[in-house]
């Protein structure tokens, strides 16, 4: 009785092993094939148009620009929230040189603090955290004017220093500009009001002159009219 060895068992048919190889040959000049450049142009079936993107801050001039997490204290809860990862910018006007904070979140780049560096702004440390900040403001980030409490948090302490001094030093120069111009329009309606006083006074003196010609007037007159005196 025959019996069948472990090596024939575990060795291939020789059939098999030529068919395995022509196959991987076949499959070889294949791919080869696909991943040939032919150089043929294919044209894209949608084409999409460039939009441009307005982000309303085409007429400011960036002073600060720094990476930062927001948060909003919410009075309901007496708890802080987190409004976004994002930028911090202060933002001076071109024309009218005011300064506005802008906080977006850097994915969806919506605005989660927009308001005013006003001369009366007290930014002030956050004890217990060297890299935060507070403030408050009559914020505009969500349409309509709310007063925000904001605590604003950095990854270093240079960059919340940074912060801090811009912001004081924006809040000061606005400050004296207001001074300036309010010294201007004093200025300005003293002037006016000098101008004024001035005309008036002319206007009486003329007034009087040409009174007192009427009466000079009316004095000749009068004796021209008086019948003459007896001898």
């Amino acid at each position: 009785m025959a019996t069948t060895s472990i090596s024939s068992v575990a060795s291939e048919p020789e059939h098999n092993t030529k068919s395995r190889e022509l196959e991987e040959e076949n499959a070889t000049k294949t791919g080869a094939a696909d991943d040939e450049d032919t150089g043929a142009q294919v044209a894209p079936i949608v084409k999409l148009e460039e939009v441009p993107v307005t982000t309303g801050e085409e007429d400011e001039d960036a002073i600060l620009d720094l990476k930062a997490k927001l948060y909003r204290f919410v009075k309901e809860g007496n708890q802080w929230k987190e409004r976004g990862v994002g930028t911090v910018k202060l933002l001076k006007h071109k024309d009218s040189a005011k300064v506005r904070l802008v906080f977006r979140q850097s994915k969806t780049l919506k605005i989660c603090a927009n308001h005013l560096v006003l001369p009366t702004i007290n930014v002030q440390e956050h004890h217990g955290n060297d890299k935060s900040c507070l403030w408050h403001a009559a914020d505009f980030a969500d349409g309509e004017l709310k007063d925000e409490l904001f605590c604003i948090r950095f990854p270093s302490v240079e960059n919340c220093k940074t912060f801090k001094e811009t912001v004081e030093e924006v809040a000061e120069s606005q400050g004296k500009k207001e001074e300036t111009k309010d010294a201007a329009d004093a200025a300005g309606l003293l002037e006016k009001l000098s101008v004024g006083d001035g005309r008036t006074e002319e206007k009486e003196k003329q007034a009087k002159e040409v009174s007192q010609t009427v009466v000079d007037k009316a004095k000749e007159d009068g004796e021209k009219d008086e019948p003459a005196s007896s001898p």
